[in-house]
């Protein structure tokens, strides 16, 4: 699950791994499969990708202003690979880039990174089955590399309901966070009919962390999707954290695909 507090502060310069995003980007542009954008919301759905498939969520560029600070987002990314029926090895982060001045000349930060294992629990509708599809998800919350903040964990149950025209998402995490605190994460997902190939969507969160303000966020945005294994998608999130206000622009794609490893399908 991808999970943002900011300051506008965090400006130091990031490390050689703050290109480590675009070299994965580049290294990985090939084959295709069935896409499952989580893009571009916070939270997730109950779904992992097929066992051998790898899905790659990128926003090649976004925009974040947060209460002073005013950042490109270029590039965030997530690489979901299927390492086994109902499983999946999930690999995220994005790359800040300072807009205007910085008091110590210094303006990139790859923060947001995580490792993660996601299993799902109950096959349902997103399985192709009936009933609830239930997942959790295991988190390694992964230091930014301009040295804020250190390593966390965090642990999430998602649900996931479809119905002729709404599909819900229903996120629940408990985190120790990067600055070594407890923390709450609880998110809403709506979509529109999942047969349409343009889809509204919106999205509701509330996180919290000791001694921190909650964060409450609402997102709206569409998916399109233009085939099977390809879809761009597009939103604005409104966001309050105490006296601050964020602001955030996101643009994306999510392109699944088979890396060609062999495979042990599941007896039917």
């Amino acid at each position: 699950m991808r999970r943002i507090r900011r300051t506008p502060e965090r400006d130091r310069l990031a490390t050689l791994l703050s290109k480590a995003p675009v070299a994965l980007v580049l290294l990985l542009s090939m084959a295709s499969g069935a896409a499952r954008a989580y893009r571009p919301f916070d939270a997730t759905d109950a779904a992992v990708a097929e066992q051998g498939d790898i899905e790659m969520e990128v926003g090649p560029v976004g925009f974040l202003k947060e209460g002073s600070g005013r950042f490109l987002v270029a590039p965030s990314l997530i690489l979901n690979w299927g390492l086994a029926p109902d499983w999946e090895l999930v690999l995220e982060g994005r790359q800040f880039v300072q807009l205007g001045s910085a008091a110590s000349g210094r303006r990139w930060a790859v923060e947001d990174a995580a490792l993660s294992l996601k299993h799902v629990l109950r096959e349902g509708v997103l399985q192709q089955k009936s009933g609830v599809s239930i997942a959790t998800e295991m988190s390694a919350l992964l230091p930014a590399t301009d040295g804020e903040g250190g390593a966390g964990a965090e642990l999430a149950i998602i649900g996931s309901q479809r119905w002729d025209a709404l599909t819900l998402h229903l996120n629940g995490a408990a985190s120790w966070t990067r600055t070594h605190a407890p923390g709450m994460f609880a998110g809403f997902i709506a979509e529109g009919h999942d047969a349409w190939a343009v889809r509204p969507v919106a999205e509701v969160f509330v996180e919290a962390e000791r001694d921190a303000p909650t964060t409450i966020s609402g997102l709206l945005g569409a998916i399109w999707r233009l085939r099977e294994s390809f879809s761009i998608d597009a939103a604005v999130r409104l966001a309050r954290a105490g006296p601050v206000s964020t602001t955030e622009i996101r643009a994306g794609f999510t392109w699944a695909f088979g890396i060609g490893l062999p495979t042990l399908r599941r007896k039917r």
